[in-house]
């Protein structure tokens, strides 16, 4: 009898398998694992280690955009102010829309003669409507109080600078595989309506279309210059934007001391503080990937 027992031994267990599918493996529980299930865990594969100064480089077209916005701000307080009259006004208008056009010859070198042709012709009929439209303008808002139109346009700017693109362009630059965005698009928008309430406070028609004019010439082009010479030459990038930040702290110091500082201690927040915000968080960062996630696919599905 023991004999016996001795010749047939006890069948030996199974080997655990790791399977994504298949139901329970016999003689092992639904959750079980190995000792070796761990071994494919990496940790922070994904996470991106970031430089300092290369943020802080890539923060400056944050800050050149809020010196362009500022500056638009104290070209319509000083129209409303009766500062600048329609005719600075409309020097103003043709002196940026001749540098920003040598600008694009400069920069860019798949800019031909027909698509500069078709960028004039698209400038001629944009004019023509903003003049035709001007009176309009003039006395779209008459029921509805200064303050009203002040805090609505101040909304309305912020709303711009929080979802405004500031890697690239609304408007689509020569060669660009990108297009505008939504959030680009609403942003856009929303400076074209504070545009049209500033407009809606003056007194003549030519003044409507001149800061019209002025106004939309900036929130639709200055993206586009900014991006084709920073693509052209990064170092004329920063020095643009360090002249830009200088003068518009200049007129900004003319206007209001407050208001200097303000603005000041906002590009030194955006340039210097939020890249440091950035840099640091990144060492509290913790990422696991393992046998568990989910598999990903490597290929794009629409092609």
């Amino acid at each position: 009898m023991d004999n016996r027992i001795a010749e047939n031994p006890s069948p030996t267990r199974a080997k655990w398998r790791k399977v994504a599918y298949g139901g329970m493996q016999p003689g092992f529980d639904d959750n079980h694992t190995d000792e070796c299930f761990l071994e494919g865990m990496v940790m922070n594969a994904n996470v991106v280690k970031r430089d300092m100064l290369k943020v802080m480089q890539d923060a400056i077209s944050i800050s050149q955009y809020l010196c362009i916005v500022v500056l638009v701000g104290l070209v319509w307080t000083y129209t409303l102010r009766s500062t600048l009259d329609e005719s600075s006004l409309l020097y103003l208008d043709v002196s940026l829309l001749g540098s920003g056009f040598l600008v694009l010859l400069l920069t860019e070198e798949m800019l031909s003669l027909n698509l500069l042709l078709h960028y004039l012709l698209n400038v001629f009929f944009f004019t023509t409507g903003l003049y035709v439209l001007a009176p309009i303008y003039q006395t779209l808002t008459r029921s509805i109080s200064s303050d009203t139109i002040w805090a609505v346009t101040v909304s309305l700017v912020i709303l711009h600078l929080f979802l405004h693109d500031y890697s690239g362009s609304t408007v689509t630059a020569p060669g660009a595989l990108k297009n505008p965005t939504l959030t680009s698009s609403i942003s856009l928008n929303a400076s074209v309506v504070a545009s049209v309430f500033i407009a809606s406070r003056l007194p003549s028609r030519l003044q409507v279309f001149a800061i019209m004019l002025f106004s939309l010439q900036v929130f639709l082009f200055a993206p586009l210059v900014t991006y084709c010479i920073k693509k052209y030459s990064f170092h004329l990038h920063l020095c643009f934007s360090f002249s830009l930040m200088a003068v518009t702290l200049a007129f900004v110091y003319t206007l209001h001391r407050l208001l200097f500082a303000l603005l000041l201690g906002l590009l030194v927040f955006v340039t210097v503080v939020c890249p440091y915000w950035l840099i640091r968080m990144q060492e509290y960062k913790f990422e696991i990937n393992g046998p568990w996630d989910e598999a990903k696919l490597c290929f794009d599905i629409t092609d």
